[in-house]
């Protein structure tokens, strides 16, 4: 018991105040105020019910978390139109695919380049004999997506580029060449245009006109309305004025072509270009088909040397079927005009294919008075000109020639600054004229 702690010291021998002075390695402590309050106002009730248990804290992110989710938004964009890219890809393939793969189908079918060529035989529903402009006949099949009941010996046809199978038919098949021969607008020249050759016109107009407006006419005298004329003699005495006329005075649809566009470079060419040219005048009947220098294929026929003489000559019996052959021309009128009358076969003047041929002549005095007054009614003549001098002239005048004169007398007027045309310019116009229609070069100019 002795050896107890005596009242109220503790075991290291000090008093209950004494604690601080026997920790000598602790600091004092500072005075710290008390922390602030956390809020300020009133204190707010807790929401109660779902909404309260919905609803999130305010989260204030820092900068580097701000960033980031910068960068996942771009990420995830990025993927989403990856993923929509693919998904189309995936959408659009077998579509791709499946049309590609009919595209070669048809390609294998109906080849590519087709080739254009004739039908020349139907040998049975799946085969036919077929020829074309650079080759010559094959016996071919016919694929069963042609329409079978449209093909007929002579048409025009497609075929495969390689085995030359029947793919196709050309239906209502124009020329190019033929549609450019139309004349759409009828020429301004008319029948008060032409000077003097009244009988001409008046022949010309029985022959082509008359039996195309009434033909009853000639149903009642019994006749047959003739096919054709011809109109030959000098150059420029107004053979292609009086045509241009027809085509101003007729309804009738007019084709209008020149007889060295018949001559074709291919073999053949040429007359299927005449057969198609009345195909489609008998089409668009009632029509006139005038033909110009009809002496570029209408020559006499000989002993060809070479295969282009050959053509032509073809193509000339091409022209002569189709004038007066097995088939009737209906209500096609033919007009031709050269000045080479000597030069044409026999066979091409021969009547039935043309009954009547109109010389026309070099204008007399008074058709040449006839001309020049047509020529001068617009331009502003001096008191002084005198056309009879012109018009009693002995040189030899065509219809051209007196335009020519008429339009440099105007010009020599013009180049002075006049208004009015003298008789000195007529005459000069005259001289000039006539100098180049003779040839007057003088001799060894060139040489």
């Amino acid at each position: 018991m002795g050896q107890g702690t005596p009242g109220g010291l503790n075991r290291q021998g000090g008093l209950p105040g004494d604690r601080k002075q026997d920790d000598p390695n602790k600091k004092d402590k500072k005075f710290e105020p008390a922390a602030p309050p956390s809020r300020v106002g009133r204190k707010q009730r807790k929401q109660k019910g779902p909404d309260a248990a919905a609803r999130l804290p305010t989260v204030t992110p820092h900068t580097k978390c701000k960033l980031r989710l910068l960068k996942l938004e771009r990420v995830k964009d990025y993927l989403l139109m990856e993923e929509e890219f693919v998904t189309n890809q995936e959408r659009l393939k077998p579509q791709e695919e499946k049309n590609e793969e009919d595209r070669s189908k048809v390609d294998d079918l109906r080849g590519s380049p087709m080739s254009v060529g004739n039908l020349e035989e139907l040998i049975d529903e799946n085969h036919a004999i077929v020829s074309s402009s650079v080759g010559p006949e094959y016996y071919v099949g016919i694929l069963s997506f042609v329409d079978k009941d449209q093909l007929e010996p002579g048409c025009a046809i497609l075929m495969h580029n390689k085995v030359l199978s029947v793919v196709g038919l050309l239906q209502d098949e124009v020329d190019p060449m033929v549609s450019v021969m139309k004349v759409e607008k009828a020429p301004l020249e008319s029948y008060a245009d032409i000077g003097g050759l009244d009988a001409q016109i008046q022949e010309i107009k029985e022959a082509v006109e008359l039996p195309l407006t009434h033909p009853e006419l000639y149903e009642d005298i019994g006749i047959k309305p003739p096919k054709g004329v011809i109109l030959y003699g000098e150059p420029g005495t107004g053979k292609t004025l009086l045509a241009k006329a027809v085509a101003n005075s007729t309804s009738a649809t007019f084709l209008r072509v020149v007889g060295s566009e018949l001559i074709q470079k291919y073999l053949g060419d040429g007359p299927k270009l005449v057969r198609e040219l009345f195909r489609v005048a008998d089409d668009l009947s009632p029509s006139i088909v005038f033909i110009d220098e009809i002496d570029a294929v209408g020559t006499k026929r000989y002993d060809a040397h070479s295969g282009g003489e050959r053509e032509i000559q073809r193509t000339m019996l091409e022209l002569l079927n189709q004038l007066d052959g097995f088939d009737s021309r209906g209500d096609v009128k033919v007009i031709l005009a050269t000045n080479r009358i000597e030069s044409l076969d026999p066979a091409l003047l021969r009547p039935g294919r043309i009954d009547r041929k109109i010389e026309f002549p070099l204008p007399d005095i008074k058709t040449r008075r006839r001309i020049f007054q047509i020529h001068t009614s617009r331009m502003t003549l001096a008191d002084d000109v005198n056309l009879e001098e012109f018009v009693m002239t002995k040189d030899e005048f065509s219809g051209a020639d007196i335009k020519a004169i008429c339009t440099e007398a105007g010009l020599l007027a013009l180049r002075e600054r006049r208004m009015k045309v003298t008789h000195a310019d007529f005459k000069k116009a005259k001289e000039k004229v006539m100098f180049k229609k003779k040839e007057g070069v003088p001799e060894g100019l060139y040489m």
